[in-house]
């Protein structure tokens, strides 16, 4: 989280002539920030002497955006990215929060180590959750120690980039998880049924000659999981769920009472496997993109509600690295700077205060960060806010971007919405689409 020193003081604001919008609507409003928090929400506010105005006029003033699954790559992957750089990245995306996944190098699975990180993340523009692994170095064989983990204050687990594929393990997993609170956050692969693949296993994949990694790799341990979360009682959160199989799973284990939350990444809202035609690694990822009939399905699901949150899977990698042959790249995609544009465009029909909240407010309360983050615009509440011009129209040029990679798949794509003001603890930290530390 962000920290000033004690010598500091910080800058009294006021956000000016735009619509402020949060879980309880919308309406036309300026906000006053003092001391960290939102101290008055009025339809005018005359900014007091000293204070800092930062411009809304056109814009909507809403709870920061949070990122349930970003890579933040360190320790040990800082030549794709650091925390300081993947947090000023997602800041200039409207995030004032992300989950940092703890597939780095050393794995995040003790309580020392998410010390560690949250050591690195002090100064960030972004608050870092740090999320703690399933199993001890992500080795799928002994569980991490969770009670101290969730004693440490983590709320998420994960072993994410694999799925723990050892059945009775994961169902000991739920089991001790479910009386700490502890959400269990699954990267649902069978490894047997996904060995080898880097694509889906379809048309393209066939007709390119690549091994493929058929739905049913994702749907399979969706499943088993889906069962052992019932069983157990925990809370399960499926993440970067990509078939259309995979939904109507999620569809009936909520019948069942299941309680489990799911979330879509803007790649898999917005490409298909399609997009592999050239052999381009940037279009390598992990769950693949999948077939128009799986995208649609996706994007009806998040029209329906039946889709908890949108997360980018923020996943940086060397230039070097993204440059090998298809089959040899490592998977993963940058998206925490056009994630709000890249979704409103995959979802053009869903209105902005739904956007929002699938960005803000829904992985606010899965990640336990809701007393800070997503909260409604109103006195009293943590200045945790963005400011995002829906209609501005930029070009994504990966040079200009924050994180140290560059592997975006939409290098030159129009994107409509952007980020113009972000606001940390009272800080801003992005003011007119530039960061500001």
């Amino acid at each position: 989280m962000s920290e000033r020193s004690q010598t500091e003081t910080l800058p009294v604001l006021v956000l000016a002539g735009g619509t402020v919008l949060d879980a309880t609507g919308q309406r036309r409003a300026d906000v006053l920030v003092r001391d960290g928090r939102v101290v008055e929400v009025a339809p005018t506010i005359d900014p007091p002497a000293g204070a800092t105005v930062l411009d809304a006029g056109g814009a909507l003033v809403g709870p920061g955006f949070v990122d349930l699954h970003a890579h933040l790559r360190e320790p040990g992957g800082e030549e794709a990215e650091t925390v300081e750089t993947g947090a000023r990245a997602g800041a200039l995306g409207g995030y004032t929060a992300l989950v940092a996944m703890p597939n780095t190098f050393p794995p995040i699975d003790s309580v020392e180590m998410v010390r560690a990180v949250r050591h690195l993340a002090r100064g960030a523009c972004t608050e870092v959750a740090v999320a703690a692994t399933i199993t001890e170095g992500r080795r799928g064989e002994r569980l991490a120690p969770l009670a101290e983990l969730a004693a440490a204050g983590v709320r998420v687990v994960t072993d994410d980039g694999a799925g723990v594929a050892d059945a009775q393990l994961a169902r000991r997993a739920f089991e001790y998880a479910a009386p700490f609170g502890l959400v269990v956050a699954e990267h649902c692969e069978d490894p047997a049924l996904a060995a080898g693949g880097v694509a889906h296993e379809g048309e393209w994949s066939s007709l390119l000659g690549l091994a493929g990694i058929p739905a049913e790799a994702e749907e399979v341990m969706l499943a088993r999981d889906l069962a052992l979360a019932g069983r157990s009682g925990a809370r399960f959160h499926a993440l970067h769920v990509s078939t259309a199989g995979s939904l109507a799973l999620l569809r009936e284990a909520r019948r069942r009472g299941v309680a489990v939350t799911a979330e879509v990444t803007p790649h898999h809202l917005a490409l298909t496997d399609a997009a592999i035609a050239g052999f381009d690694p940037v279009y390598r990822v992990n769950p693949p993109l999948r077939p128009e009939a799986d995208r649609r399905a996706l994007v009806a699901a998040v029209a329906a509600g039946e889709v908890d949150a949108v997360a980018t899977d923020h996943a940086p990698h060397a230039r070097h690295a993204k440059e090998a042959p298809f089959a040899e790249a490592p998977p993963g995609m940058i998206g925490l700077e056009t994630a709000f544009g890249v979704a409103r465009g995959a979802l053009a029909e869903l209105p902005l205060d739904v956007l929002w909240g699938l960005l803000s407010w829904k992985p606010a309360a899965i990640a336990g960060l809701e007393a800070r983050h997503g909260g409604p615009v109103a006195p009293g509440r943590p200045a945790n806010l963005c400011v995002v011009d829906p209609e501005a129209r930029w070009r994504v040029d990966p040079a200009a971007g924050a994180s140290r990679s560059a592997n975006t798949p939409y290098a030159g794509w129009e994107l409509v919405g952007r980020a113009r003001h972000t606001v940390l603890a009272g800080e801003v930290v992005v003011r007119d689409g530039e960061a500001q530390r």
